[in-house]
């Protein structure tokens, strides 16, 4: 072993709690950055093998009612490479154990084989029997919350009877990898089931005999999905066809991208701010070594060790650090990807979820780790090389020594001692200073930023389902009824309060922008539904023109006061252009509002319902349950408290669980910074303090001299290391900002005084391990020196 490899072994030993500190920052990074990555290519993988596998539809389109006979005219719209019909139909559901009523989902499958297209994947039990009646295969998701198995059955609404369903497979669809429904805003895997059934029979049952009412369409390779989508609404149109869409439209695949997407920025932002502390530290740290071997480095040159070996033997040290946590990175990283991963497919339904790690993963993560080490010490060790022999033969020149500040206001009297030492050496050394505390500023930065998500989505679900929409329940109506049925809805049990709207399914456009959405009718003077911006004000439905979210407006590149062209996806399907009147800086969704006379007006239509938001008597929910179970036009009820557990368990939970890794990885960072910050100083004053002690200075004394030291940079730091990390937060919710959801930048005193605390603990804890190495200064070498 070379001389340099021994000495840098030795230097390694000697800084081994720092630097496995500065490891386990970068770990920190590298850990995230492997996480996110790995775990947004297993799910990429998985999907892209499952639609492939299972015939995934490249278009949908829903209409009233078609003839069979319309299926072989789709076939020849040209990049059309598969066609499949079929019925699909929402009932009201009765499941065992389920107070309120639930939304089965039925769709057809053929008499016999397969379908050619969204094939169902078998998980138990078998295909449904030929000439079979009231079979059916449920979907996994739904049978595993109601623990339901093959053998079981539930009872449902269809046209007006009930029936019963009897489960003889339990089944997953590429259709549905998560369990959404149209007219919700979030996954419901508790109300909303899909059911697989007989095409005869559910044909014959909503007198469908001979007809269709939805197709998918799988295209051509190379084929213009536009001109597809085109053709197949003219086709459709005079069926009450209500606007054909892609895959990028449809809600399960919507929601699978949106995370895909989310976690694509979690993989960038949190490791870059993770690795530029780290970067931060082995500059300061790799500075500092320098600062201390002056000696040492002339005295290799001296020896004849070129200006190349030097800043090699340095650069190797940056090196064995980078490395080191490097492994550690990826190793956390797999780690808490399969984790990860795991817990995905408690939402994400596939056949197989594997967790797929590529290697250009790692071989990025080395690269940014290397080139973070790079970036935080080339300026230190090109200091090390352009230093000459004879001037690092001489000690550094001692700062100016002069009264502080505060001894020239006359506060002198006033203080220790070791307090005037304390100030003199943070003013006399003010960029020194500087950067200690703003490392320790920006530990107290992440630890805000790995917090605040959960401020966030609390203040978010405060705002979406009780400032916001403060009903209990939504009733929707199978059909846009007459305004009689809210009479019927306000005479259930239990009813306290009703609000009417209308909802149309539309295509707005923009110039070559569009957005296939549900137009909101609803009256101008609310309380249970209200819009609210996002500085908590209810904005106002004008009585003409349309109202949208700002996300919305964003996607259609459209600005308040410009028209949109709106094209109804239903009735007479009628286009006319409105003026934006409003934009609502919401939180949830694309939606667009108008007043509902001005939406009937649109539709040509007298006063039409689509269905009805109601609070109701919490003593009587199961009297009203029980009613609502068995209307048979009664479409969907979403139940408020159902909603918000259903968000609690997905989004939030899926959050929390990122959110951990985030704070764990905070708090190694606080502590990895603030005992850095000590250690260094600690080496560096190491001479003057024994020299202290040799003088007459007590233990207690320089002990003080040193951690007061700290104690004043951590205290400095903290408040602007609080504005750091509001900024953060700031760039982080609009980084994952979805059109699904949008988060709030909300950052509450608890995330603040939790910050504060954590690096004062860090502090702390740093300040009784360097307080021990007090006692091992070398006396002896002081009292020799010739100083």
């Amino acid at each position: 072993m070379r001389q340099l490899d021994r000495k840098l072994l030795r230097d390694l030993w000697q800084m081994k709690s720092q630097s496995i500190a500065i490891s386990l920052v970068l770990a920190s990074g590298i850990g995230t950055f492997v996480m996110s990555l790995s775990t947004l290519e297993s799910l990429e993988l998985s999907k892209s093998t499952y639609y492939d596998r299972y015939g995934f539809a490249h278009v949908f389109a829903q209409l009233k009612r078609a003839p069979k006979t319309l299926e072989a005219r789709i076939a020849q719209i040209p990049g059309v490479a598969v066609v499949e019909t079929r019925t699909v139909v929402d009932v009201t559901a009765d499941v065992r154990g389920l107070p309120e009523p639930a939304v089965a989902r039925l769709i057809s499958i053929p008499e016999q084989g397969e379908s050619r297209l969204n094939r169902v994947y078998l998980r138990s039990g078998r295909t449904i029997a030929p000439h079979s009646h009231g079979e059916a295969i449920a979907n996994e998701a739904f049978a595993r919350t109601h623990h339901l198995d093959v053998g079981d059955s539930i009872t449902v609404i269809i046209n007006g009877r009930r029936q019963q369903l009897n489960i003889v497979g339990i089944g997953l669809s590429p259709e549905y990898i998560l369990q959404v429904r149209g007219a919700d805003a979030l996954p419901d895997q508790k109300q909303f089931g899909v059911f697989w059934m007989r095409e005869k029979e559910l044909a014959a049952a909503f007198d469908l005999d001979g007809a269709f009412n939805d197709v998918t369409i799988q295209l051509m390779r190379g084929a213009s999905e536009k001109e597809v989508l085109r053709r197949l609404d003219g086709l459709i149109e005079r069926y009450g066809g209500a606007g054909s869409f892609g895959r990028d439209e449809q809600l399960s695949d919507f929601f699978i991208s949106q995370e895909i997407r989310q976690l694509r920025s979690m993989g960038v932002i949190a490791p870059s701010i993770f690795l530029g502390v780290a970067a931060f530290l082995l500059h300061v740290v790799l500075n500092r070594q320098i600062g201390t071997q002056r000696d040492q480095i002339a005295a290799l040159k001296a020896f004849g060790y070129t200006n190349l070996e030097v800043g090699w033997h340095y650069l190797k040290f940056m090196l064995a650090i980078v490395l080191t946590g490097f492994a550690i990175g990826v190793l956390l990283g797999m780690w808490l990807g399969r984790g990860l991963t795991n817990l995905y497919t408690e939402f994400y339904h596939f056949p197989v979820l594997f967790y797929h790690l590529r290697s250009s993963v790692v071989a990025w993560a080395a690269g940014i780790s290397v080139g973070a080490g790079l970036f935080g010490t080339l300026g230190s060790v090109r200091s090390a090389v352009r230093l000459p022999p004879a001037e690092a033969m001489r000690p550094e020149p001692p700062a100016s020594f002069r009264p502080t500040l505060v001894e020239r206001m006359g506060l002198k009297r006033f203080l220790s001692q070791g307090t005037r030492m304390i100030l003199r050496q943070l003013e006399r050394r003010p960029v020194k200073s500087l950067f200690s505390s703003l490392g320790i500023a920006l530990a107290v930065a992440v630890l805000v930023l790995g917090n605040f998500m959960e401020d966030s989505l609390d203040y978010l679900l405060e705002f979406q389902f009780f400032l916001a929409q403060r009903q209990d329940m939504s009733i929707a109506c199978v059909d846009p009824r007459s305004s009689d049925v809210v009479h019927d809805i306000e005479h259930l049990p239990g009813v306290l309060k009703t609000e009417p709207f209308r909802s149309v399914a539309v295509r707005l456009r923009h110039g070559h922008y569009s957005k296939r959405v549900a137009v909101m009718g609803l009256a101008p003077h609310r309380e249970l539904f209200r819009l609210m911006g996002r500085n908590e004000q209810e904005a106002n439905i004008p009585a003409d023109g349309i109202v949208m979210s700002k996300q919305l407006a964003n996607l259609l590149h459209i600005r308040l006061g410009e028209s949109v062209r709106v094209e109804v996806q239903e009735g007479e399907r009628t286009v006319s252009d409105l003026y934006v009147r409003g934009l609502v800086d919401d939180y949830s969704g694309t939606n667009a509002y108008m007043d509902a006379k001005a939406l009937h007006r649109l539709m040509k239509e007298g006063d039409t319902v689509s269905g009805c938001f109601i609070t109701i008597d919490h003593n009587q929910e199961d009297a009203i349950y029980r009613q609502l179970k068995n209307t048979p036009r009664v479409a969907s009820v979403t139940v408020k408290r159902a909603m918000l557990k259903s968000f609690e368990e997905t989004v939030k939970e899926n959050q929390m669980r990122i959110k951990s890794f985030n704070v764990l990885f905070a708090c190694v960072i606080a502590f990895g910074v603030v005992y850095n910050t000590a250690r260094i100083s600690l080496a560096e004053r190491s001479r003057e303090l024994a020299t202290l002690r040799v003088i007459g200075f007590t233990r207690a004394e320089i002990s003080w001299i040193l951690l007061g030291e700290l104690a004043v940079l951590t205290l400095v730091a903290i408040p602007f290391g609080l504005a750091f990390g509001f900024g953060f937060a700031w760039f982080a919710s609009r980084a994952f900002n979805t059109d699904l959801y949008r988060i709030p930048l909300v950052v509450r005193p608890a995330t603040f005084a939790f910050a504060a605390t954590i690096t004062l603990i860090a502090s702390l804890l740093s300040g009784l391990l360097v307080r021990r190495r007090l006692d091992e200064l070398d006396l002896v070498s002081v009292l020799k020196s010739k100083e």
